[in-house]
């Protein structure tokens, strides 16, 4: 059989379809689809200066010249391979940006997946800030196997509050072009599922324990993740009430026991139910917020994407509690 010698392969396109003759949707593709791939992808040349080893220019500076050289658009090592122990801070960071180049915010933290039994599973999670009037994005995972890339949703494979984190996601183990039902009753993708969620309760509580005021000084772009975990998934429920906390008027931070003891003596009423007071809009209310503080009343803020659900969770979940806003009868 004869082999077509690649220099003789012409490939003919539709009049439709020229833009794909562009060199900058030529690109596009090429960063989307093949910008981890672990061989690395030729495209096109570029310029770039090379420093000609012992000679100077007159200025004494090393001598450099511009040399034309294979373009390579991507990195065959991106940082999920490699091992956190060998990973900085600035690392993190720098390759936050290479993942989302037009985001200017930087994340708050992230979460390094790195496990080879019962499955296969790399990846960075990072915790991004989140503007609480705005609509969280949940297409900001990537996943792949073994570093070629697949889809941007990770929906039916980590827990659904864990699809508002960004980052990426490699795994050989989670099966592939099946659907999403069945991903959903898949035993690998559940373990898989679950260890995500552990890890990043496990990161959760390591932050609070370690450093609560830094913390708690993240608490209003991370709140709306945690929120989200204790409304929809119970085991992330009962590890969270280690780290979740209430925020007062006065800006003053709670765990849920520490809250229950601050406002206990005061705020039991003739029933024996606990109740808590709570705004949502601190402006319009502040007067009866006021009234509340000379009543001897703590006041909490909660004004947040979900407080609203979480509210109804949280009167689930505590005996004899009832949350009442401020301004109401």
């Amino acid at each position: 059989m004869d082999f077509i010698h690649p220099s003789w392969l012409q490939i003919y396109i539709d009049k439709e379809s020229k833009e794909f003759l562009q060199e900058h949707r030529i690109q596009e593709l090429l960063n989307k689809y093949c910008k981890f791939l672990p061989v690395p992808i030729q495209f096109g040349k570029e310029k770039v200066w090379e420093t000609v080893e012992g000679e100077k220019d007159k200025d004494g500076n090393d001598k450099k010249i511009e040399v034309e050289k294979d373009r390579i658009i991507n990195n065959t090592d991106p940082l999920w391979k490699r091992k956190p122990a060998d990973c900085t801070d600035e690392d993190y960071k720098n390759f936050y940006r290479e993942l989302y180049p037009m985001t200017l915010d930087e994340p708050l933290f992230q979460i390094h997946l790195n496990v080879d039994y019962p499955f296969n599973l790399t990846g960075i999670l990072y915790f991004p800030k989140v503007n609480k009037k705005v609509e969280v994005q949940k297409d900001k995972i990537q996943l792949y196997s073994n570093q070629v890339f697949f889809i941007f949703s990770v929906e039916g494979i980590v827990p659904e509050f864990l699809t508002l984190l960004h980052g990426v996601i490699d795994s050989p183990d989670i099966p592939l072009n099946v659907s999403r039902s069945y991903l959903q009753s898949d035993s690998s993708v559940k373990k898989i599922s679950n260890y995500i969620m552990r890890k990043v309760a496990d990161k959760l509580e390591e932050l609070f324990k370690k450093d609560r005021k830094a913390f708690e000084a993240k608490w209003d772009d991370i709140k709306v993740f945690i929120e989200y975990g204790m409304i929809s998934e119970e085991k992330f429920y009962e590890r969270a009430t280690k780290f979740n906390l209430f925020k007062n008027v006065d800006g003053k931070y709670f765990t849920a026991d520490e809250y229950k003891g601050h406002v206990e003596k005061e705020q039991t009423d003739k029933d024996k139910k606990l109740i808590y007071l709570y705004a949502n809009n601190e402006d319009e209310q502040h007067p009866y917020i006021v009234s509340a503080k000379e009543k001897g009343y703590d006041v909490l803020l909660m004004d947040g994407l979900l407080d609203s659900h979480f509210i109804n969770t949280l009167e689930q979940k505590f005996a004899d509690t009832r949350f009442l806003r401020v301004d109401s009868d």
